[in-house]
């Protein structure tokens, strides 16, 4: 009987262009069959992500002051709008074949939010859903974000969960 490895790495505050290219490797090892499941656990010096949803009018301070904040800002491919990422915030970035899974893109997703909602429990805090929007909420408080991009039934991208990260840089942003 052969048993199924996954592989975790903590790789402590990475600034989000070498996480970027590291999935991208990461990815394209797994879908060669190189590598098993990987999750990468992390966290960013301050940046702001954009998705394929929603662009830089999301940002509602000019652009002098994210230099001043020492911001800066990616455009991905993974779907879902504007996202802050920055320390004391654990990101997580699964490379995860969907297809050895039998899993399609909602179910990752609910699986996911699963996951980060038995975590809040465990630590005695009450997450839930909403229906119409991704992540996991407190309350009517957003705090994990998941956004992910899928090519070939391999997953990238991921969560982001608010842990003890400094909340005034979402007052940076227009997220409704």
């Amino acid at each position: 009987v052969s048993k199924k490895v996954y592989i975790a790495r903590y790789l402590g505050v990475t600034p989000y262009e070498h996480a970027l290219k590291l999935q991208q490797a990461l990815v394209q090892a797994r879908t060669e069959g190189r590598i098993p499941d990987i999750v990468l656990l992390l966290q960013h010096p301050p940046v702001f992500t954009i998705g394929r949803f929603r662009g830089e009018k999301d940002i509602v301070v000019p652009p002098e002051r994210l230099t001043q904040e020492g911001i800066t800002v990616f455009h991905t491919n993974r779907g879902g709008g504007i996202t802050y990422h920055g320390p004391g915030q654990l990101v997580g970035y699964p490379i995860v074949n969907l297809k050895e899974h039998k899993l399609g893109v909602r179910e990752y997703i609910w699986k996911l939010e699963a996951v980060i909602i038995n975590l809040l429990f465990a630590l005695d805090i009450q997450g839930h859903r909403l229906a119409e929007f991704p992540g996991v909420w407190v309350d009517e408080q957003k705090i994990c974000s998941i956004g992910i991009h899928v090519s070939r039934g391999i997953t990238m991208h991921g969560f982001a969960l608010n842990v003890n990260n400094d909340l005034e840089y979402f007052c940076l942003l227009y997220t409704s």
